[in-house]
C-alpha cells in the first residue's frame, strides 16, 4: 500500500506556540507543532494536525523516516502529490 502513496518532506519545530503550516522551501514543508518531542508527543500531534489540513483519516498517514528528528518523511495514502500541495498550501 504504502508503494503508492504520496511521500511529503517536513521540517517540524516542536514546542510551537500553535500547529500551524509556516510554508515550503526547496520542497521541503516547514510546520510548527504546538507539543514537546517527548514520548512521540510531537510525532502524534503532526500525524493528528497533517490528517486535518489534508482530510484525510491518520491511518492513511504514516512517518516512514525521522521518528527522532526535526526533518521527516511523511508518507500519506489516497491524494495525489497535487491534491497534498495545494491543501498544505492552503493551510499557510
Amino acid at each position: 500500500m504504502l508503494n503508492s502513496a504520496v511521500k511529503i518532506s517536513i521540517k517540524v519545530q516542536p514546542n510551537a506556540a500553535r500547529n500551524q503550516v509556516i510554508g515550503q522551501t526547496n520542497e521541503i514543508w516547514r510546520i510548527n507543532i504546538a507539543a514537546p518531542p517527548d514520548k512521540g508527543k510531537a510525532n502524534k500531534r503532526l500525524v493528528e494536525f497533517l490528517s486535518g489540513v489534508l482530510q484525510i483519516r491518520k491511518d492513511h498517514i504514516f512517518i516512514v523516516k525521522g521518528l527522532a528528528s526535526h526533518h521527516k518523511i511523511i508518507a500519506v495514502e489516497g491524494l495525489t502529490q497535487a491534491e497534498a500541495d495545494n491543501r498544505l498550501s492552503k493551510a499557510e
